[in-house]
């Protein structure tokens, strides 16, 4: 130990003993640092491939919360199987299960100085947004620090909105729409996340596939890959991965069963069954979202299912976005025909409907004033109203009250034909739900943008259609879906009329007390 001096020159053997006791004292601090790191290395060590194990102990679940045997199945599967993939029924926690994978894969690494990277990716960006990583955020608050040996994330530095970022490693958002961000994730430990994988393109499946080539050649590189979602149509990676077709059968599947996830209690019986009361336990939605297994909309529905979860899409971005609305082009008015029905209005501001309006047992005066309070509200905009039975009584009080006013009658004749100019339409009715279908497909850029409202869904996928001969097309009657799904398609009905009338009166001018439309 060099001689410590005294500023007169002197020495000073207090000062000398008090440094040789910091240097002890930071030398014990650095043997009790370096014990509990070996301490925090040998248990982590345990977790580094039991995320179930990790989860048990690490998280503080919430009271009657835990794992269910379908989840620690599928998580137990991601270390030994390195591609897992799980389909199922809305309400089975599987953007829980991305999160916990997240939390699991980025704490262990980071504890054993593992250099690691995990990207998260979704069929849409705002799942990522609104569900995945703010699910992520929940579940960090669970995380049991003193089992880890170390403080908790720091707000703002370490855990932020969309990526954590550690001593060894980050985990991020990636849009799906740029496969070369997918692909140019490099790390000794690497995860990808494809939540709502559905709609995932196989560009960015496949460009994960850097990482797993790299992995299988050199010792010390590991790549995992989950995929977990509802499923949709019979088309696309996610369906193919279930389907193990030629070159993907190094993904390990796992289709979780409604009755498991009733079992389980993350599905109650008593929402499955009204889900098939509404929608029809042979339909694509049931099937689709409570079943969990895939299925084309029927051949012979006038609008398939993914066209009308795509204007739902759009008026999630729109939502996101702020919600601006143009003025009021048209107000659809279903008036309710019986005590089940329910009478419905579909406010459309140009190319959005931003919501439905519901009502009970409500009288032909007391639809006639809101639908005139909405109209007189916005200043223009004109109210398309079922005419038939007693919605000629509303269509009367508008129109005496000065109101511009469309009856629109389903069984009346048009000389309207469809976008190839080659087919006609039986009636009204027939027209105005194939002009729905045409405003929907996405080969022509469509933008109609409709709520998100499960009963609007189901009942947009109901109607069956065919060609009669003539050439003319038939969508079914209401009284006839009545009969064979037991409902009246009443929602979807208002929002075909208010977009009817905005297509009828293509290129004109509306005007409501002097002011345009």
């Amino acid at each position: 130990m060099p001689d410590v001096m005294a500023p007169s020159g002197t020495y000073a053997p207090s000062k000398a003993a008090d440094l040789l006791a910091r240097n002890r004292a930071h030398a014990a601090v650095r043997r009790a640092e370096k014990a509990d790191l070996d301490e925090q290395l040998r248990q982590v060590g345990g977790w580094l491939y039991d995320p179930v194990g990790f989860l048990t102990d690490c998280i503080d679940w919430p009271d009657g919360q835990g794992l269910t045997g379908y989840q620690q199945e599928i998580l137990a599967a991601v270390p030994r199987e390195r591609r897992v993939s799980a389909r199922g029924p809305h309400g089975l926690g599987k953007t829980a299960k991305a999160a916990l994978l997240v939390i699991w894969f980025a704490l262990t690494r980071d504890a054993a100085g593992i250099d690691w990277k995990c990207a998260t990716t979704a069929g849409a960006w705002r799942q990522l947004e609104r569900y995945l990583w703010p699910e992520i955020h929940k579940w960090v608050r669970h995380v049991r620090w003193d089992k880890l040996g170390r403080r908790p994330l720091r707000d703002g530095q370490e855990l932020l909105d969309l990526s954590l970022k550690l001593r060894y490693g980050s985990a991020f958002a990636v849009a799906s729409s740029d496969p070369a961000l997918i692909e140019g994730v490099h790390a000794d430990h690497v995860l990808y996340v494809f939540d709502e994988s559905k709609a995932i393109g196989a560009a960015v499946f496949d460009a994960a596939e850097g990482a797993f080539s790299a992995a299988d050649a050199q010792p010390g590189l590991e790549a995992y890959a989950v995929a977990f979602s509802t499923p949709g149509e019979p088309a696309g990676r996610f369906y193919e991965i279930h389907q193990r077709r030629p070159g993907l059968e190094d993904w390990w599947v796992r289709h979780v069963t409604l009755a498991e996830a009733v079992a389980a209690r993350r599905v109650a019986t008593s929402w499955a069954e009204q889900r098939a009361r509404q929608w029809g336990d042979g339909s694509a939605l049931y099937a689709n979202r409570v079943l969990g297994e895939f299925h084309v909309a029927d051949e012979d529905g006038v609008i398939p299912l993914a066209w009308i979860e795509a204007a739902v899409d759009r008026w999630r971005d729109w939502k996101r976005a702020g919600g601006q609305l143009d003025m009021l082009t048209a107000l659809g008015v279903d008036v309710a025909r019986s005590g089940a029905d329910r009478t419905v209005m579909a406010p459309r501001y140009g190319d959005v409907i931003p919501e439905l309006r519901y009502t009970h047992h409500e009288d032909t005066m007391a639809t006639a004033g809101r639908a005139e309070g909405i109209i007189t509200a916005a200043g223009c905009g004109v109210a398309v109203v079922d005419v038939i039975g007693i919605g000629a009584g509303v269509v009367d009080k508008l129109r005496e009250n000065d109101l511009t006013v469309e009856a629109f009658n389903a069984s009346e004749g048009t000389l309207r034909r469809d976008r190839s100019g080659e087919l006609g339409f039986t009636n009204c009715r027939s027209a105005a739900w194939w002009n729905v279908r045409e405003m929907l497909d996405p080969a022509y850029g469509a933008t109609l943008t409709l709520p998100e409202d499960d009963l609007l869904v189901g009942d947009l996928t109901a109607p069956h259609w065919r060609v009669l001969s003539g050439g003319k097309i038939q969508v079914e009657s209401k009284d006839d879906i009545r009969k064979r799904l037991g409902r009246s398609t009443d929602s979807a009905d208002a929002v075909v009329q208010a977009c009817w009338q905005a297509e009828r009166r293509r290129g004109r001018t509306m005007r409501f007390h002097g002011r345009a439309a």
